[in-house]
């Protein structure tokens, strides 16, 4: 017989220590991000797409001054759903993309027009802040 204790399960937490369930992670502390003391590493990231979007969504939405609720009715998703999808936490269809531009008076090409359009100029940014890019000077768009 050993002296170690019996049918004691090892646990192996699914999120930091840190993160309360229930909680949400400030941008600041998403997986994705790049060590705090390197801004040119940090600049260089390409965000996602979800996030673009989701962003268009929030500030479309924000400047119009209409709630959540009243957005998420008119667009006949879930208001927490469209929370998600504005905070980047969801990766959203192009069927309930279609319907929240919609609610806000977009179309859907005009959604994707303004996320393309805010990932060329963080693309536009990151040559300019990292040294020796081979991109640094050219233009890519046609």
């Amino acid at each position: 017989m050993s002296n170690e204790a019996p049918n004691q399960a090892r646990v192996i937490p699914l999120r930091p220590q840190s993160v309360r369930p229930g909680t949400t992670r400030p941008v600041s502390e998403r997986p994705a991000t790049t060590p705090p003391g390197d801004p040119a590493a940090r600049q260089s990231r390409e965000p996602l797409w979800r996030d673009l979007v989701g962003d268009v969504l929030r500030r479309e939405r924000l400047a119009q001054e209409r709630t959540l609720k009243d957005v998420a009715d008119a667009a006949r998703i879930s208001m927490p759903y469209l929370s998600e999808v504005e905070r980047g936490r969801k990766e959203a269809s192009s069927e309930v993309l279609a319907a929240a531009a919609h609610a806000l008076g977009l179309g859907l090409g005009d959604l994707l027009s303004l996320a393309q359009g805010e990932l060329t100029q963080h693309s536009a940014r990151s040559r300019r802040a990292v040294p020796g890019s081979p991109y640094n000077g050219m233009c890519l768009a046609a």
